[in-house]
């Protein structure tokens, strides 16, 4: 017997590349491909489903995580791999915390995708072991810190250096230290510019 499969991918040309994965495989039937997380959370909610292949950033009124987090608190026995091409590694925290199966970078793809199907239906939770890296103006994503990471991810959500400085349970003075150390490091000339490429490129992106 067939596993049923969802699909809710934006880009409709990875949208049909996954689903002809699904229809090649020989072990997974279609259910349905959608272009947002809206939709494919309310066909799971209403159908019996076995695997979901969910994108993080669809445009909807939900997120791939909150459409997932709301599919495996009423259908826990559906299993969700969770994909993206963002290299902000709180999707992969949330992912856990969440409970979903699996997790797959379309950029780096460790692993072919019906492979990560195959371990995810056959008990296993899969998650990358590395994430992708981009060029943040002269230095790579990979080169900020932990905590200029969080203040990035404020910063991205329009946060004052003294509403971070709260948030984090730190000084402004070290907010504003860790700014100037990230503008020094990308070469960027204004914490709005560095907002608009850390957003623009996936690094830290503000739910």
């Amino acid at each position: 017997m067939k596993h049923s499969v969802v699909i809710a991918e934006d880009y409709k040309m990875v949208r049909e590349v996954f689903a002809s994965t699904v229809k090649d495989s020989g072990n997974y039937e279609l259910a349905g491909a959608f272009a947002s997380a809206a939709e494919a959370m309310e066909h799971c909610l209403s159908n019996s489903v076995d695997l979901v292949i969910m994108d993080v950033l669809i445009p909807g009124s939900i997120s791939g995580l909150e459409a997932a987090r709301r599919i495996k608190a009423k259908r826990p026995q559906t299993k969700v791999i969770i994909v993206t091409s963002m290299p902000e590694l709180s999707f992969i925290n949330q992912a856990r915390e969440i409970g979903i199966e699996s997790f797959w970078y379309k950029e780096i793809q460790e692993q072919p995708l019906l492979e990560i199907m195959d371990r995810t239906m056959d008990g296993e939770s899969v998650y990358p072991s590395i994430s992708p890296t981009v060029a943040m103006g002269n230095c790579l994503s990979t080169e900020f810190t932990d905590r200029e990471v969080e203040i990035l991810r404020e910063l991205v959500g329009g946060a004052s250096n003294r509403e971070i400085a709260d948030k984090l349970c730190i000084t402004e003075n070290t907010v504003k230290m860790h700014i100037t150390n990230m503008l020094q490091k990308t070469g960027f000339h204004s914490r709005l510019e560095l907002a608009v490429k850390a957003r623009h490129l996936g690094v830290a992106i503000k739910d």
